[in-house]
């Protein structure tokens, strides 16, 4: 009986009648279509190489992406890191400051966007720079441990976005020069409202 159905094997010279396979030689599968590679993203791994031979152990590269580098370090090494970006690698700005909120392990991560201004071959670069800190179940901002050293002084255009984060997340940064509240107002008394175990009173 013969049939018009395709299969997904390329044809080959000596084909098994039980199983209608190659018995010749290895079977390969057709090329899928719209399987498109990403390209290489060689310019971004040689910035992240420069990273980790200045630091080692103290830089983990995340990943390398076309446009895109994420870094992540303790908090105690930022600034170093975060200097030697704006220094060597020439990203003059942060481009944001987003917190993430994990419960289960009791952390809060600020995540650094940073670009450049300056240099054409960082226009459409984002390099990440991340780290963690500890999370107080019962969180008492500017007085607990969910602290670390504010950016502000490498970054100038961080310093509206670290207020927001200290007060959506709880994150006080030290050596900012002006850690009081940019959306709340200023007798909020509930935990920061961006943390997962904020609850809308009332629901």
């Amino acid at each position: 009986m013969s049939s018009d159905k395709k299969t997904d094997v390329e044809p080959s010279e000596t084909v098994s009648k039980e199983t209608g396979l190659d018995v010749g030689k290895e079977t390969k599968p057709a090329p899928q279509k719209g399987a498109a590679s990403l390209p290489e993203a060689k310019f971004e791994k040689s910035l992240a190489d420069k990273i980790v031979s200045k630091f080692g152990s103290k830089a983990t590269i995340a990943f390398v992406r076309p446009n895109r580098i994420r870094v992540n370090t303790k908090k105690e090494d930022i600034l170093d890191i975060a200097s030697y970006i704006r220094d060597e690698l020439k990203f003059d700005h942060a481009e944001s400051v987003a917190g993430v909120d994990y419960p289960r392990t009791k952390e809060i991560e600020v995540v650094y966007h940073l670009g450049s201004y300056t240099e054409p071959q960082l226009a459409k670069q984002i390099l990440s720079l991340a780290t963690r800190l500890p999370r107080e179940d019962v969180p008492n901002p500017g007085n607990d441990r969910t602290r670390m050293s504010s950016l502000r002084d490498i970054f100038y255009s961080v310093e509206f976005h670290e207020r927001e984060c200290f007060e959506m997340l709880g994150v006080y940064f030290e050596g900012h020069p002006d850690n009081r509240r940019l959306l709340l107002p200023e007798d909020w008394a509930d935990i920061p409202p961006l943390r997962k175990d904020f609850k809308i009173k009332g629901r």
